[in-house]
């Protein structure tokens, strides 16, 4: 039998395709290489699934071509994700920054609608088939693997990046991509934990407060990202440093980075005058006793030790220089940046696909007809929030149209 349509992966984009591609006609494959599809599905979000945002914009997203982002999400936006989940079965809850969850908190809710959904429209899902070779042979592309070969009229490339490389994810579509004439922009981890050497950090593993992180390069500021700080046994993680990584890792390579922390991102006016007001009213209060009201107590702890002031001083005992020195280091600290964890733990993978050589009304190569790419695979990554996933759907969907209809794009 020749296929319509053969989709590489059963990822969220994968399946989003697969699924699009069927409601058009025809009959569509789906490869998977590992053992059980959308492994990300399940262990996203600490396995809740982030499955969107109320709020999605091109401006979310990092990409050379974010023009062709935009389009793509505005044939398939958030509302219209909510509504094909919903369809399935699935129940929403909205919570703190737009974030969609399903009610039952669990990525399973998700991967499971999806997979009833594959099953219902008879669409083969094929697990255990990692794809090695793809080949067009006239009209036709032939897809092997160890004792498999199709042929396909058209193949979706849903294979991801190398974020995560315990889910599957190689690499392995740049390879396919660039054999077909495709550019490949540079890849490196993004969402990903930031490292230190600083034993001091590491010692306060577990504590989280809010904070505004600013990257300067050769000494300007390059990116500014405030949102909730997570300390680790690593280093530093939470929404706004995997934010914020990306960034850092990408100018660290050829620049002068230093990394600027606003511990009191929330606070108006000076926080020295601010000290003094207080110990004019409370000179008696300890200057721990101030703080941890701002802040948490083994971080108080740990920040007093870098300023080398004593925690048992009353305010009323502090020295000018003291207060200044408290300002400066709540409010614009160079936080100790070694490094970043990787693609061992990044949630997505930053380059990809040059979306230049893809049509954005149906992610076609302009390239190579009847070949279409989806997902993680191309060269954007959104920011922590579910904007990730929402480009899976977006351009799922827009590739399986593209497929349905012979390139001439969605409804």
């Amino acid at each position: 039998m020749i296929y319509d349509c053969i989709v590489i992966g059963a990822s969220a984009a994968g399946l989003m395709s697969a699924i699009t591609a069927k409601s058009k006609g025809g009959n569509v494959l789906i490869l998977e290489g590992q053992k059980k599809p959308g492994a990300k599905i399940l262990m996203s979000g600490g396995t809740r699934c982030n499955v969107t945002n109320k709020l999605v914009t091109d401006q979310d997203y990092e990409s050379e071509h974010k023009r062709f982002v935009k389009h793509v999400l505005a044939a398939f936006p958030g509302e219209k994700t909510i509504q094909f989940f919903e369809a399935l079965g699935v129940r929403f809850v909205c919570e703190k920054g737009g974030k969609y969850f399903p009610t039952t908190h669990s990525g399973k809710t998700i991967l499971d609608a999806l997979l009833n959904k594959i099953d219902q429209a008879r669409i083969d899902l094929q697990v255990g088939r990692r794809v090695k070779v793809i080949k067009k042979e006239k009209n036709y592309f032939s897809v092997e693997g160890d004792q498999f070969s199709y042929q396909t009229k058209t193949v979706v490339l849903c294979t991801g990046g190398l974020s995560y490389p315990s889910t599957g994810s190689d690499g392995v579509g740049y390879k396919f991509a660039k054999q077909f004439g495709h550019s490949i922009v540079e890849t490196l981890p993004a969402l990903t934990p930031l490292t230190t050497h600083d034993p001091m950090w590491k010692s306060i593993s577990g504590v989280a407060l809010p904070c505004q992180l600013t990257l300067k390069v050769d000494g300007k500021k390059e990116k500014v990202c405030e949102g909730d700080f997570l300390f680790t046994h690593l280093g530093f993680s939470g929404p706004v440093a995997l934010d914020i990584s990306r960034h850092w890792l990408k100018a660290s390579r050829h620049h002068q980075v230093e990394m600027m922390v606003n511990w009191l991102p929330g606070l108006n006016g000076s926080l020295d005058e601010d000290v003094m007001l207080y110990a004019k009213k409370f000179p008696k209060r300890l200057i721990k006793t101030y703080l941890i009201e701002l802040l948490p107590e083994r971080f108080v702890e740990i920040i007093l030790g870098k300023m080398n002031i004593k925690a048992d001083l009353w305010l009323n005992q502090l020295k000018q220089s003291d207060r200044k020195k408290i300002g400066e280091y709540l409010g614009c600290y160079p936080l100790e940046v070694a490094g970043v964890v990787g693609y061992s733990k990044a949630e997505v993978t930053a380059g990809g696909v040059q979306l230049n050589e893809l049509h954005h009304q149906t992610m076609e190569s302009k390239l190579q007809l009847g070949l279409f790419f989806a997902g993680e695979i191309c060269d954007v990554d959104g920011r922590i929030g579910g904007f990730n996933f929402q480009w899976a759907w977006a351009s799922g969907y827009v590739a399986g149209c593209g497929v349905g209809k012979k390139g001439k794009g969605c409804d």
